[in-house]
């Protein structure tokens, strides 16, 4: 899961990164470049909420315990 996780932020940045490429590239062809970097944005934002799920379940299924201090304290 630890691997995953670690996956799944890379792809996140490397996304982002794209997005900042074409957003930065100038080109006389604009609207290709922008229909690019909003592909790019969308995939951050479907691997983002992808991976939101996939903790979740983890959780649910009980393959990673929350740590840290408890409410009460």
């Amino acid at each position: 899961m630890k691997y995953f996780v670690i996956l799944a932020f890379a792809a996140i940045v490397i996304s982002l990164g794209t997005a900042l490429f074409f957003m930065m590239k100038s080109d006389s062809k604009g609207k290709s470049r922008s229909q690019k970097m909003a592909l790019a944005l969308a995939l951050r934002v479907g691997l983002s909420i992808a991976l939101f799920i996939a903790i979740l379940l983890a959780w649910k299924l009980g393959l990673i315990q929350p740590s840290g201090i408890s409410a009460g304290q």
